[in-house]
């Protein structure tokens, strides 16, 4: 009896307690010592120095006159510098579509902000609904959306494309009786759903996975005060899922502005994007491929500003529901 009452004793408690903590803390600084080491530090730099030498180069041929690209590597500039800006000024005047860089860049605006907030909107109402409303059949639906990232995209672009072109008429009822592809010429609407259909499965995940931690005590107090769904949705879920909303935004533009396959097969030729303009810079032989170079940097531009615009959502957001507590 006295050896069992010797053995949880608070003394003893308090003691195994600070051996955890003395532990813990020896683990902590021997990991930060081996993150932080000398030599991790040098390989570390030897690695981003190597991933950024192509990035470096194509940066450099950007500047540098056709007619020296053409008969001397970029690395000469450091002996035999010359330096021009005449490649963007031609990049963004010429293209080998019936658009120029410059109209495409405008394209694929009207692309990418529009397929960013519908995928939002819908995105944001759906994880709402599978997290906070009970329905029939909930579970199954979210594993059923869940399962569809794993369909790889190039099998639905033949049956969307149908479709579409039919005008996705199901019996009597035309659903979108303006998404003809005859008619679509002056159009971006194929383009946009294509676009939010694709970003549905991952971001009703993500969305879901952040909404549903929201204290239950949060909403259940909202409906007691006689809040129905739709102002739970707007004034509470909304300003708080925001951390989650910005950061698949951020995703969402930056995926949809580099995409080039969708845009290949649901764009009109006026409304194709700076992706596909940019494939034709090079010209019919590729003895202009040092346009390519120029409109490359034109194609980053944008994505680079809303990154480091909007970096800091990118943690905040993609950590989000990753815990409890």
């Amino acid at each position: 009896m006295t050896a069992v009452d010797s053995e949880t004793t608070p003394q003893n408690t308090k003691a195994e307690a600070r051996r955890v903590a003395r532990e813990t803390r020896r683990n902590e600084a021997l990991a930060h010592k081996r993150l932080t080491s000398p030599l991790a530090t040098v390989f570390a730099v030897a690695i981003a120095f190597l991933w950024t030498i192509p990035t470096l180069g194509l940066l450099i041929t950007s500047f540098r006159p056709g007619a020296d690209s053409a008969t001397s590597g970029w690395w000469t500039v450091f002996t035999n510098p010359d330096f021009t800006l005449g490649n963007y000024r031609d990049a963004l005047t010429s293209g080998g579509t019936a658009l120029t860089l410059g109209e495409s860049f405008l394209n694929s605006l009207a692309i990418t902000i529009p397929v960013t907030i519908f995928a939002l909107a819908v995105a944001s109402l759906a994880a709402y609904a599978f997290a906070w409303m009970d329905f029939k059949g909930r579970g199954f639906l979210f594993v059923a959306v869940f399962a569809l990232q794993i369909v790889p995209i190039q099998m639905a672009l033949v049956p969307l494309l149908s479709l579409f072109s039919r005008g996705l008429e199901i019996g009597e009822v035309q659903i979108f009786p303006g998404l003809e592809m005859r008619e679509v010429d002056h159009s971006f609407a194929t383009v946009w759903i294509a676009h939010v259909i694709f970003a549905m499965p991952l971001a009703i995940f993500l969305l879901h996975n952040f909404i549903s931690e929201i204290p239950s005590d949060v909403i259940e107090a909202a409906r007691v005060d006689g809040a129905g769904h739709g102002q739970i949705f707007f004034r509470i879920i909304l300003p708080l899922a925001t951390p989650a909303l910005a950061s698949f935004a951020i995703l969402e533009f930056i995926w949809v502005w580099n995409d080039l396959l969708v845009a290949t097969i649901f764009a009109p030729t006026t409304s194709l994007p700076m992706t596909q303009t940019l494939n034709s810079l090079s010209g019919t032989w590729g003895n202009q491929w040092f346009l390519v170079s120029a409109g490359a940097f034109l194609v980053l531009f944008v994505p680079i500003i809303v990154f480091l615009a909007l970096q800091r959502f990118f943690v905040r957001g993609l950590m989000a529901g990753a815990t409890k507590g």
